[in-house]
C-alpha cells in the first residue's frame, strides 16, 4: 500500500503569499492614487484651454471679451458657436472660476482642495491642491514636475 500523499498549500505558504500581496498593494496604492490626480490635473488643463480658446474666437468676432462672473453666463456667450459644449466643471468636479470683462478673462480651478484663484500667477506648481489658471490666450499658473 502507497502512503496518503496530500496535496495544498499549508498555512505558513499562505500567510506568506497575502505578506507579499499586501506589500505589492502599499507600493502600487499611492501611485495610483498620484496618477489619478495627475489626470485629473491634465484634463482640467485640456478643459480650461478649449473654453479659453472660445473665448478667444469670441472676442475675435466681437472685438470684445464676454463679460461673464461665473462660468454658466460664460457658456450663454460661447455655446454652440465657439464650443459645442462648454466644461463647467473640473477633473475634482468643481465649477470653474470666472472673470471676464470687455479687456480681458481669466478661467480657473481651484485644484483638488477647491481654493480661490484670487493671487495667481506664480506660474509652475508642485502641489495638487494648488488652482490652474488660464488668462489670455496662456496659462498663468499651472501644475509642472512632480505633484505632491
Amino acid at each position: 500500500m502507497r502512503p496518503h500523499v496530500q496535496k495544498g498549500f499549508t498555512l505558513i505558504e499562505l500567510l506568506i503569499v497575502v505578506a507579499i500581496i499586501g506589500i505589492i498593494a502599499a507600493i502600487a496604492i499611492p501611485n495610483l492614487l498620484n496618477a489619478i490626480d495627475r489626470g485629473k490635473q491634465k484634463r482640467t488643463m485640456a478643459d480650461l484651454r478649449s473654453v479659453g480658446t472660445a473665448v478667444e474666437e469670441y472676442a475675435i468676432d466681437n472685438n470684445v471679451y464676454p463679460v461673464a462672473s461665473a462660468m454658466t453666463t460664460l457658456q450663454t456667450f460661447i455655446e454652440p458657436s465657439y464650443i459645442r459644449a462648454a466644461p463647467v466643471v473640473d477633473g475634482w468636479s468643481r465649477t470653474f472660476q470666472v472673470a471676464s470683462v470687455t479687456g480681458q478673462y481669466t478661467v480657473c480651478s481651484g485644484g483638488k482642495d477647491g481654493g480661490t484663484c484670487t493671487t495667481d500667477g506664480a506660474g509652475a506648481t508642485t502641489g495638487f491642491n494648488d488652482s490652474i489658471t488660464f488668462t489670455g490666450g496662456v496659462f498663468a499658473q499651472w501644475p509642472e514636475g512632480t505633484q505632491q
